[in-house]
């Protein structure tokens, strides 16, 4: 462990906000982690995140020291569509795993990118090197990294404060009705299967808003829908899909039983990512095509 000491210059009304402002390098979920493991000391007492700071208050860290990588480079293909000395965009192709964790060692997407990028931000640890945000296994589209700890820093302000933009496009069961939408619910984790997700009580959940618009429907009761995250929710917009009655086709988690077409996973796919270059302060708009999985249903139906 390595002690670091702070001196509040000012009040705070809760101590994670004044970590999260003065302790360079860490993100508000890795100050959340500093709290739950008791590494947070002020005014020699073990503090919670919900303390006030006073002015001349003195804060005590005790950092965990930093550990090498655990996931080992591999030479797995994958696609990167765009990279510089901060950042790279990929495009995750549907069934690779985005990091290790629940028996998945090897094979994921830090594994490929440990080998083909020469750095990687180290703020998410030895499992998740890099990793900014996450989409599921089986859904398929761009997703950006971070080559450095200040990228990632900005990056995960960007999608804290929703100005990085992702959205992505779906095959719903179903003719949806409304042309346009948002759904607000809360999500959690489902009591009656904990490992799924479902719509909650606000008590038990995490709020999530995602915008939806009908782009086509088919005549065999299939509709095409764009989806725009206002958050991030663990598999947020596949339990909205079911929430409004038209799950995504081939979802094994959340759809149908009886699925008409042979599929490896849901017809989910992250098709743009608008974020502010971190360095740069350029806005960088990437879209990625269809899988062809995807087109290939999408050409057997008949738009109505």
């Amino acid at each position: 462990m390595n002690n670091k000491t702070l001196n509040a210059r000012e009040n705070y009304a809760r101590a994670d906000v004044f970590l999260s402002e003065n302790l360079e390098g860490f993100t508000r979920s890795a100050v959340k982690k500093l709290f739950e493991n008791g590494l947070v000391v002020i005014c020699g007492k073990q503090a919670k995140p919900s303390q006030q700071i006073t002015a001349g208050d003195i804060v005590n860290v005790n950092l965990p020291d930093a550990v090498e990588y655990s996931a080992k480079p591999e030479d797995i293909p994958v696609d990167i569509v765009y990279e510089d000395e901060d950042i790279a965009v990929v495009n995750k192709p549907q069934g690779m795993t985005v990091h290790m964790g629940n028996g998945n060692v090897d094979g994921t997407l830090v594994n490929a990118l440990l080998y083909k990028l020469d750095k990687l931000s180290g703020i998410n640890g030895v499992i998740r090197p890099g990793i900014v945000h996450r989409i599921d296994k089986d859904t398929s589209g761009l997703l950006v990294v971070a080559k450095n700890d200040a990228a990632h820093l900005s990056l995960s302000k960007q999608i804290e404060e929703k100005t990085c933009k992702r959205t992505y496009l779906a095959l719903l069961e179903g003719n949806l009705k409304q042309d346009y939408g948002t759904v607000t619910t809360y999500i959690g984790r489902d009591p009656a299967d904990r490992v799924k997700m479902a719509v909650v009580s606000p008590e038990k959940g995490k709020i999530a808003i995602t915008d939806f618009k009908v782009l086509k429907r088919y005549r065999e009761n299939f509709t095409l829908c764009r989806f725009d995250l206002h958050t991030g929710r663990t598999h947020q917009i596949r339990v909205h899909a079911r929430h409004l009655a038209h799950p995504i086709v081939g979802d094994p988690v959340y759809g149908v039983k009886k699925q008409k077409f042979k599929l490896g996973g849901q017809l989910l796919h992250a098709w743009r990512l608008e974020l502010v270059h971190p360095k740069l302060g350029e806005k960088l708009t990437f879209e990625a095509p269809l899988p062809d999985y995807f087109s290939n249903v999408l050409n057997k139906l008949n738009e109505i």
